[in-house]
């Protein structure tokens, strides 16, 4: 099965389209672009030279891949990508931009001028995912979701509408955070946030529930962060707390003493 182009579309020949890739009229495709099978391009989106699109992902109209970063350390001649997974969804008007050459290791890992967005996410209309960002696999940003740049969003993770991501921010897997909230500080696995400004409100349940966690396990981790956040105890002396619990020895609380520990700005109150 072979590609189908519109012919108002106008696509680089340097670019490299898989088999059943479908691009829709007036979309743009520049070179250096790679598209996996059975991807569709939707009318008048735009995706720049150093995409990186995985297999069975919906670009939306109007949407925008690889555009170069809004950053001025970016001089317009480094060569970065935007990494695409497959099964990913970017809705109308939401822009994706590809890395800047300056690199950055830091608590949310290393930062190789490659912006990351992993497969079966959902990227709803006019949100921005922003140079250097990583998301990791089910990750939905909802309607006009901001992401500055070198912001770390781990997998299963879903952001409420209108809300905005500060840079160099990290949010932990398997969390919530609710509409319209700014993220200054980290955000924990597991959790739920909410408020202004943003706390702590609870461990996501039903999100956890929803992906198979068991009842005993869920238990465990609303255990871990009562401990965290309404022991009394500073920070430091709770994760010691829990890491001397022999119950609490299992790889998802260690995930979020690891998580804790590594995080520069701190992360959000109760």
């Amino acid at each position: 099965m072979g590609t189908t182009i519109h012919p108002s579309a106008i696509v680089d020949p340097k670019a490299e389209l898989a088999d059943g890739v479908e691009v829709g009229p007036y979309a743009m495709i520049e070179g250096d672009v790679t598209i996996g099978e059975n991807t569709k391009i939707a009318h008048h989106a735009f995706i720049a030279s150093g995409a990186r699109i995985g297999n069975d992902c919906i670009i939306h109209h109007s949407a925008v891949v690889s555009n170069v970063p809004q950053d001025l350390k970016f001089s317009g001649d480094e060569v970065t990508t935007v990494e695409i997974g497959n099964n990913t969804t970017i809705r109308e008007f939401a822009t994706v931009h590809r890395a800047t050459i300056h690199s950055y290791k830091g608590n949310a890992g290393t930062h190789d001028g490659v912006t990351r967005v992993g497969s079966n996410c959902l990227i709803m209309a006019y949100s921005h995912v922003a140079h250097d960002c990583i998301l990791g696999d089910h990750v939905i940003l909802s309607n006009g979701v901001q992401v500055a740049g070198h912001s770390t969003i781990e997998s299963f993770v879903t952001i409420g509408g209108l809300s905005g991501v500060h840079q160099f921010s990290m949010i932990g897997a398997y969390s919530m955070v609710g509409a319209v909230i700014l993220v200054s500080k980290d955000i924990p696995p597991y959790s739920l946030t909410g408020d202004t400004p943003p706390r702590f409100i609870g461990i996501n349940r039903i999100g956890l529930e929803r992906r198979g966690f068991s009842s005993e396990l869920i238990k465990k981790i609303r255990a871990a962060y009562k401990r965290l956040y309404f022991s009394g105890m500073n920070f430091s002396d709770a994760l010691a707390d829990i890491e001397k619990d022999p119950s609490m020895q299992i790889p998802d609380i260690q995930k979020i003493i690891e998580f804790v520990r590594r995080s520069d700005r701190g992360i959000i109150g109760s």
